[in-house]
């Protein structure tokens, strides 16, 4: 089994920046991309932005140019800057890790998720 555990989440200005943080842990073979996901209430997960193990990212238009996705490779660890929030940013994020596991088996994992509110 794989866990994440994410923190970081809370309450922040508009204009404001907040730093998620997301480790991974258990029977890792190696993680082939993280990311994080936004997910509303009785809706599904929305991509936010992800990192392949390489260093290749991807961001949802929303976000582009505000946030910043990065990953400590040795640390089993994906991070999400984000910075000049806004208040339509709101919601709870998710951290999604997948890879193969040390028995050689595909796992996709997602964490409990975090809160982030944005309000002045």
């Amino acid at each position: 089994q794989v866990q994440l555990v994410e923190s970081g989440g809370g309450l922040v200005q508009p204009g404001g920046s907040r730093r998620l943080s997301c480790a991974a842990s258990g029977s890792i073979f190696s993680i082939t991309a993280m990311g994080w996901y936004r997910q509303a209430p009785g809706k599904q997960h929305k991509l936010v932005a992800v990192i392949s193990s390489g260093g290749d990212t991807n961001y949802a238009d929303s976000v582009k140019g505000r946030f910043t996705i990065s990953r400590d490779n040795a640390k089993n660890t994906v991070y999400l800057q984000m910075n000049s929030l806004k208040p339509e940013d709101t919601d709870v994020y998710y951290c999604n890790a997948e890879g193969l596991s040390s028995g050689s088996r595909w796992f996709d994992s997602w964490g409990q998720g975090t809160q982030v509110t944005v309000s002045s």
